[in-house]
């Protein structure tokens, strides 16, 4: 066993240097900041006990290997001492992958269809589900924050928030283009098309810790809220546009009735595109130190979902597969896919 892949060390270093800083009278003056520190420091201490908790276990486990040499009758004890401790190994290895500064919180997810009209927009609606399904296998709460309905069947574009755990952890595995192939359920001829969809996840921006904004540099305004039309109408302007100026970000949100409502979604859905653009210029960056070469978002085709000629669904990135469609689309069985591309992560990384 080896514990390169985590080093302890500096992690204590880490440990005692922010311990140093909560002791400083000036610490609690910023308590955004204090908080996200603390919280730090919470995460590092327990990964550490985790590991010195092994790496005990590990050297009484050599202490009793060694015992089991002259008495065979606890080579048995020693056997199934070496299956657990491997076992809670793996389960530690893989949750390093969860290291991203971001991984642990809430996760907004965007999808928008692309070109090709309801056969797209169709599809969006499908990827929709299949994310809804799964947040429920993980008992993660969603809610939908902002949705365009299709024109004929389906969703133009949907916004939605993962509450749980690790949401954003999980979910930045999605992030990229989908690709649907299978027989148009819309064509008189039931011709084979394939459809795109693009799929955007962020981290929820906490308060002004991540992201400092200008009032100055919002464009807001208000108009009347899309409905289904009768009572459905909206009589007064309570959806909301914010426009970040600087960037040209534009956000919208229109599921509540109330303007003030609408606005605070907008501002955190702004926070948090804000703070995906911050996340990818560092990871831009880190690229550009490497030599690698960042693919354009509607190039960066992640997987495909093939319904015909025959039934697959396919990573392009890990290379992971499976032949059960019905298992992915209808009931959101994608911890495979997302567990090969966190263990990709941790192998690169």
């Amino acid at each position: 066993m080896t514990w390169c892949v985590f080093d302890i060390s500096a992690k204590e270093t880490e440990i005692v240097e922010f311990e140093k800083l909560t002791g400083q009278a000036e610490f609690w003056q910023d308590s955004t900041k204090a908080q996200g520190i603390m919280r730090r420091l919470t995460e590092l201490k327990k990964s550490v006990e985790q590991w010195r908790g092994l790496e005990k276990r590990l050297a009484d486990l050599t202490e009793l290997e060694s015992l089991a040499e002259e008495d065979p009758a606890l080579s048995g004890q020693v056997a199934e001492e070496m299956d657990a401790l491997a076992g809670e190994l793996d389960k530690l290895e893989f949750e390093l992958a969860y290291g991203g500064e971001y991984d642990e919180r809430n996760a907004i997810l965007s999808i928008h269809a692309g070109a090709g009209g309801v056969e797209s927009q169709d599809w969006a609606e499908m990827l929709l589900s299949m994310y809804l399904r799964w947040a429920e296998r993980r008992d993660y709460i969603t809610e939908v924050l902002e949705t365009s309905a299709g024109d004929e069947a389906g969703i133009k574009s949907v916004t939605v928030i993962f509450r749980g755990r690790y949401a954003y952890g999980n979910l930045k595995s999605e992030h990229g283009v989908h690709r649907l192939i299978r027989l148009s359920p819309f064509d008189s001829d039931h011709a084979r098309h394939t459809s795109f969809a693009l799929v955007e996840v962020m981290p929820e921006a906490e308060a002004d810790a991540d992201i400092e904004i200008d009032p100055e540099d919002i464009k807001l305004e208000a108009y009347r809220s899309s409905g289904a039309g009768g009572q459905n109408v909206q009589k007064v302007s309570s959806a909301v546009r914010l426009t970040h100026i600087p960037t040209g970000t534009v956000v919208t949100a229109q599921t509540e009735r109330s303007q003030h409502q609408n606005r605070e979604i907008a501002m955190g859905l702004l926070k948090a595109r804000l703070l995906k653009l911050k996340i990818a210029e560092q990871e831009a960056e880190r690229a550009r130190l490497k030599g690698e070469r960042i693919s354009a978002e509607w190039g960066s085709q992640i997987r495909s979902y093939v319904l015909h000629p025959y039934k697959m669904v396919k990573d392009h990135r890990t290379g992971y597969e499976t032949g059960n469609t019905a298992a992915v689309l209808e009931e959101g069985d994608i911890d495979g896919f997302i567990g090969a591309y966190l263990k990709e992560i941790l192998t690169d990384g």
